[in-house]
């Protein structure tokens, strides 16, 4: 990560910190120039030179008592899970450490890519972990934790050792051990990169839209191999209802290279005019089959499963959904959620009933 991954972001910000007055003059009674503090706001990423990030440390055995509390329901103690999301930790060595390229991403053998042959940056993991997780209370970590979580992953893939304490003061050491530290181009000139250090390259923070000889448009298509399509179950019913909607079925075979994936189906194949549409249709708009199937256990139980253990229950069915919580099904927790009244009370009703399809 790094400040303004943008170009166009960054360039608008530095207009209204340097000529807030021409920008008044030129669009009169059009927004305002943005203050400091506003700037600051959103300025909260790690660059992958450090700038942004806070002063403190952690050890690796801090790390593991705060990883065994808050991470490994989700990751395992070892960041190998695979049950809920890909694994973390593996297909490094010590030689990768060394040469700086993780030799395993080039073998098509290999059952699957963790995080730690991917990410070339510890700044992008350290950021990763502070801003995101953990996944059902994202930024209650403090800085310290933080530190002490990003040393005990880094002891998992053998880039430090047991006795570690990882801070402020030592982590561009640690970046020089990173496996595939050596895996990610800087070509693009959108952040200052040893591939263009001493040449003319320039990111384009115009946006100059090329009018003659250009290339071809670009197609950005991806795919799942085979091994991992319905590793989660059925991604296109898992998709957060922001934007438009691309999810692939991933119960059935993959189609043709950039075969388009359609529009996303209620839960279950809801009819828009079956009478409980709409519950099924809230699952949806509220994210809930990101982590519930129909039936069977996704990361949490499935709807129909939930209906069973508790028919007729349309109170107690509106507190969990609003309170959220852990151990009634495992130890993965729940979180809290912040949802409309209405939207719980028709859920509720749809869960108490059966869960009708």
């Amino acid at each position: 990560m790094f400040r303004f991954r943008d170009p166009l972001t960054a360039a608008l910000i530095t207009v209204c910190l340097t000529a807030p007055l021409q920008a008044q003059d030129k669009f009169p009674g059009v927004g305002r120039a943005a203050v400091p503090k506003e700037v600051a706001a959103w300025d909260i990423d790690v660059r992958p030179d450090f700038k942004g990030l806070p002063p403190g440390s952690g050890s690796v055995s801090a790390g593991q008592d705060v990883w065994e509390a808050r991470c490994a329901s989700c990751h395992g103690f070892f960041g190998e899970a695979n049950s809920i999301f890909t694994p973390l930790v593996g297909g490094t060595t010590v030689e990768d450490i060394s040469t700086g390229r993780v030799a395993t991403l080039k073998r098509t053998d290999y059952p699957g890519r963790t995080s730690l042959m991917k990410v070339a940056t510890v700044s992008t993991l350290w950021d990763y972990i502070h801003r995101a997780m953990p996944w059902d209370k994202p930024k209650s970590l403090k800085v310290d934790e933080v530190y002490a979580v990003t040393a005990f992953l880094l002891n998992l893939a053998h880039v430090v050792p047991e006795d570690f304490t990882l801070s402020d003061k030592n982590i561009s050491e640690v970046q020089r051990k990173m496996p595939n530290r050596d895996g990610m181009t800087t070509a693009h000139a959108l952040w200052p990169g040893k591939d263009f250090k001493n040449s003319q390259v320039k990111p384009d923070v115009l946006v100059k839209a090329c009018m003659n000889n250009c290339g071809p448009e670009p197609v950005i298509t991806s795919r799942l191999p085979e091994h991992a399509r319905d590793a989660h179950g059925n991604l296109r019913e898992q998709n957060r209802t922001v934007g438009a909607q691309r999810g692939v079925d991933t119960t059935k075979p993959e189609g043709k290279l950039g075969d388009a994936a359609g529009p996303v189906k209620l839960v279950g194949s809801a009819r828009k005019d079956s009478p409980h549409a709409a519950a099924k249709a809230l699952t949806q708009k509220h994210a809930c089959t990101a982590c519930h199937n129909m039936d069977g256990k996704l990361v949490g139980p499935g709807f129909t499963d939930i209906a069973k253990k508790y028919p007729g229950k349309v109170d107690y069915l509106q507190a969990k959904i609003k309170s959220g919580g852990s151990g009634v099904w495992g130890e993965i927790p729940m979180p809290a959620l912040d949802l409309p009244e209405e939207d719980v009370k028709v859920m509720a009703a749809w869960l108490a009933a059966g869960a009708p399809k």
